[in-house]
């Protein structure tokens, strides 16, 4: 309040003639339209020029030292009246403050619109697939005048400003260009530096004063500060066009697909226990999972987010990496550096709400603007977050602009989009009368699914070999499926069913588990209706819910036998693969954004028993098609016995395209089983190439040395049959060996 009342903006009386109150308008920071005002302008046969300049003492224009301003009484504004030919086109002020100190700068207000009208006009139609080129803060050039072009959608404003470190927040010294009906405001500044910070005060039609960061800002000061920073354009050479080729050639639903999901602030940090920057995490963790023999990494959000204990889910920023990690061209090293290093990158992204924070989005000009007004359609109880008006053209072109920009600007292969079972539900986790239906009457979110098929359509047309995952925990139909085919069009569907049945199955006591058969057998009676990817995420070990680890029943034996069979059942099953850091060296603690993983668990043998299965486990499925050809077709998949509950063991065929197989056997219980026969499709030997009870993995080493030759003994539904030893606990693979 003394802020505002030291500017002026309270709105008291000023000893100015009625004729100028559009003067007093723009002292007291009220005028929609400040260029009808400032700038310059033919008043009969005479030009104008007015500008506002609160700490000046005098001033005058550069042109001429005859071009003196004078001050219009009672105001901070300076004015010149004289002729036309004096006054060149795009003129600079050169003023004096109270201390004698003298500025020179062009006027902001001798240039005219820079935003082209079919840009507004796309962006009204919400089909502007580059909106953030043209809102935000851009270096940008006029006739030779070197500045920024800043610009914001703000329909719903009485005035709007550009506040920063250039003009002593003050709101009343530069106000917006307003762009009509399409609500955008735009104001090129010469002379700002990349560099700046920035924000946007907006009057609301109410009066009220609000400060916004802007929504479409590249980068943004380190917490817990927030203002936006003015980016230059990147000058970074990218090197990863073989990567880039590679990808979009690529059949991804038959390549091997395993993922790492990273949390950046706590996977290491610094000897203090810092953050480290971008890249230096990149040589870090491009040589970790290139070691283990991952395909892609998957980050927690690292866009923009005020609080480090959202991990990035309550997004500030959709168009910043966080500034905790360094600047945008760190982190475009960061992705490109793991290019190189043959990995992909997904970006953990999330349009399906954002925080209240008074500084973001949140009635953003006063009204609800990118969300809804209606807290039945516009409030996450449970998030304490507000959700997105999907069908206002302009918000779903700002989500839309923002997932280009990732894919284009930074590279990022695909993106993983957080909650969407909260986007396709209007009742989603609401009480009967505390939800509206659609125009149907239905419960569905229309505007939801034509953003979501949208989003999916266009950056699979422009990004080819590009990705979109969806987090969704219900029986929507055709998530995965195309948009042409009345699907959503997201490439892959993570598979929470799988995940949920098979954690709860492995924490059961396993003199129990023959009961429970079914939750490991269900999984296969819809396993191919989507491209499922099966995800043991950072959501299964936060909460209170314990480590992986934690999860397995019995001692500690027991426990790390059955991780070791978790993670061989995973990686043999159908789909492809994510682990949340920490996992493949079975993290002993629940994990903590507020710590670095214990790392020093790897200098214990059962924990690098784990690590090493899981680099095996990842070489296997990399290598062996069977294990990822068919990973979303039934025909890689059969049943050698799914029936076997009263000895909870499980055995199937995994199938390639070429006809080569490999024979899965799984013992769930602590039991080693002697001469226990299996069915096999062709005559010959077989080699155990995998043994998760391995000496080399922690195990006990019970198991099936050499070759072991099949017999012509019908079995199971096959012709030939083997007996083997299954390990306590323990996962075999066999391949079989040509003659």
């Amino acid at each position: 309040p003394a802020f505002l009342n030291q500017h002026g903006y309270s709105g008291q009386s000023m000893e100015i003639n009625p004729v100028e109150e559009p003067l007093l308008r723009i002292q007291q920071a009220r005028h929609h339209d400040p260029f009808e005002v400032l700038g310059s302008h033919i008043d009969g046969k005479r030009a104008v020029v007015r500008v506002f300049l609160p700490k000046a003492r005098q001033a005058r224009i550069a042109a001429d030292p005859d071009l003196v301003l004078e001050r219009v009484a009672g105001t901070d504004i300076f004015e010149w009246r004289g002729a036309p030919d004096k006054l060149p086109q795009r003129y600079q002020v050169v003023w004096t403050d109270k201390s004698g100190h003298e500025t020179s700068s062009y006027d902001p207000y001798c240039f005219p619109a820079q935003i082209k009208d079919f840009d507004l006009h796309l962006f009204g139609q919400g089909k502007h697939w580059h909106a953030h080129n043209v809102f935000g803060a851009h270096p940008h050039n006029v006739e030779e005048v070197e500045g920024v072009l800043f610009a914001v959608w703000a329909p719903n404003a009485d005035r709007v400003s550009i506040i920063g470190d250039f003009n002593d927040w003050d709101g009343r010294v530069h106000p917006m260009r307003c762009r009509g009906g399409s609500g955008a405001w735009e104001l090129f500044l010469p002379g700002i530096a990349a560099g700046s910070l920035y924000r946007f005060e907006i009057r609301s039609r109410s009066g009220d004063i609000l400060v916004k960061n802007d929504p479409y800002a590249r980068a943004f000061q380190k917490r817990p500060e927030n203002a936006g920073v003015v980016t230059p354009a990147t000058g970074y050479v990218w090197r990863d066009q073989e990567w880039i080729t590679a990808r979009n050639a690529r059949e991804w639903q038959k390549a091997p697909m395993s993922v790492y999901e990273v949390h950046l602030g706590s996977w290491q940090t610094g000897d203090l226990g810092e953050f480290l920057n971008y890249r230096e995490i990149a040589h870090r963790l491009a040589a970790y999972t290139k070691a283990l023999g991952f395909t892609h990494i998957e980050l927690l959000p690292i866009t923009e987010h005020p609080f480090d204990g959202s991990w990035g889910y309550q997004t500030t920023g959709y168009f910043a990496p966080t500034s905790r990690f360094g600047t945008p061209d760190d982190f475009r090293y960061f992705v490109d550096h793991l290019h190189q290093n043959g990995i992909g990158v997904i970006l953990d992204w999330v349009p399906a709400h954002f925080p209240r924070d008074q500084h973001a989005l949140a009635r953003f000009d006063g009204t609800a603007l990118y969300e809804h007004e209606d807290p039945r359609k516009g409030e996450h109880r449970d998030w304490g977050t507000l959700i997105f008006n999907y069908g206002r053209p302009e918000v779903s072109n700002f989500l839309l602009a923002s997932a280009i920009c990732w894919l284009q600007d930074f590279h990022i292969d695909g993106l993983r989009v957080d909650a969407v079972a909260s986007m396709l539900y209007l009742d989603y986790s609401r009480n009967p009368g505390d939800w509206l239906p659609n125009e149907h009457g239905g419960r569905e979110n229309l505007e939801a699914v034509a953003f979501l098929r949208h989003l999916n359509s266009v950056t699979h047309d422009q990004f080819p070999g590009s990705l979109t995952m969806a987090e969704e925990s219900t029986a929507w139909p055709q998530v995965s499926r195309p948009t042409w085919l009345g699907g959503l069009g997201f490439s892959m569907k993570w598979n929470m069913g799988w995940m949920h049945d098979t954690l709860a199955y492995f924490s059961k006591d396993p003199v129990f588990r023959h009961y429970h058969h079914h939750q490991l057998t269900f999984g296969l009676l819809y396993a191919f209706t989507e491209n499922f990817v099966l995800p043991f995420s950072h959501d299964e070990v936060v909460h209170g819910k314990g480590s992986l680890l934690d999860k397995m029943a019995g001692d500690a034996w027991q426990r790390f036998a059955s991780l070791r069979l978790l993670y061989s059942y995973m990686y043999t099953y159908p789909g492809k693969k994510l682990l949340f850091m920490g996992n493949e060296f079975a993290h002993g603690r629940e994990w903590s954004e507020t710590r670095a993983l214990d790392w020093d668990l790897m200098e214990r043998p059962q924990h690098k028993g784990v690590h090493a299965l899981v680099t095996e486990l990842n070489r296997l499925y990399r290598d062996l098609p069977p294990l990822h050809d068919l990973d979303f077709d039934a025909g890689g998949f059969e049943w050698i016995d799914c029936h076997d509950a009263s000895q909870s063991v499980l055995s199937y065929l995994r199938w390639a395209h070429d006809g080569s197989f490999l024979a899965v056997i799984l013992n769930f219980t602590p039991v080693p089983r002697e001469n226990y026969r299996i069915g096999l499709p062709r005559a010959g030997s077989y080699r155990e190439i995998l043994n998760s009870d391995s000496e080399f993995f922690g195990g006990g080493n019970m198991g099936n040395e050499g070759l072991v030759t099949s017999e012509p003994l019908a079995w199971m539904g096959q012709q030939q049959s083997v007996e083997l030893t299954l390990p306590p606990l323990g996962a075999l693979i066999l391949q079989h060996q040509p003659t």
